[in-house]
């Protein structure tokens, strides 16, 4: 979530580093410079939002988009929005995005020789309740190569983002799965330095509120600011 500063106190290390040498495109992008803070205006701040009154019946559903099922395993994914007093943020747009299970993304950039399923397309979106939760069904995402390092793979993970008040209130994060291997060797997960402000971007397995015989459920809350922030733009 996009916040004025005179609102949020980072705490040290708990935020991904604008530059982790590790992270190889954060060497050519990140800030020469100090950073100069500009605050929100008004119409910032209490602007429009879009895209709230356009949510679907099955859009938080990404099994039940298409004609057929999806392939892969299927999970569902939920949590509460809450801010830094553990208060719940209702009426919240999450928006999320995630590669097949296959490991694969319909864009015109992913041409790697591995398949796409046609009954998937990796997007969904969904309002948090009166008391901030939200839930999710999909499939659980594929590990796949990127041009980072020698045989870098990116862990299994799924990108969310989150529009608050305003069109400039964002948050944009990841989830990811609880033991993992690949985590480790990952560059964007362990350019956050603090290991348990890493650790809040891992889900929690929850198997009693699986679906029994049909979906694993893995819960990911959400924490827009104080020392529980969840770490932004990972």
């Amino acid at each position: 979530m996009i916040i004025p500063s005179r609102y949020r106190r980072e705490i040290p290390g708990t935020q991904p580093d604008l530059l982790h040498a590790p992270y190889v495109s954060t060497v050519l992008r990140s800030p020469q410079r100090p950073l100069v803070p500009l605050e929100h205006s008004l119409s910032e701040l209490t602007g429009s939002v879009y895209g709230h009154e356009l949510v679907g019946p099955n859009d938080h559903d990404l099994t039940a988009q298409h004609a057929g099922q999806p392939l892969g395993q299927r999970i569902t994914v939920y949590g509460r929005v809450q801010d830094e007093n553990g208060h719940a943020v209702p009426e919240t747009l999450i928006e999320l995005w995630q590669a097949n299970s296959a490991g694969r993304y319909i864009h015109k950039n992913d041409q790697r020789d591995v398949p796409l399923d046609p009954n998937f397309t990796g997007t969904g979106r969904t309002l948090t309740d009166k008391n901030g939760f939200y839930r999710f069904v999909t499939i659980r995402p594929g590990a796949y190569p990127w041009r980072n390092h020698y045989n870098a793979w990116r862990p299994a993970h799924i990108h969310f983002s989150l529009l608050g008040p305003s069109f400039l209130s964002r948050l944009v994060t990841q989830m990811y799965f609880p033991g993992d291997p690949l985590l480790p060797l990952d560059p964007i997960f362990n350019s956050i330095p603090d290991e348990k402000a890493r650790n809040r971007l891992i889900s929690h397995y929850t198997p009693e509120f699986d679906t029994p015989g049909q979906a694993l459920s893995y819960r990911f809350d959400i924490t827009l600011r104080g020392p529980l922030e969840t770490p932004m733009e990972v």
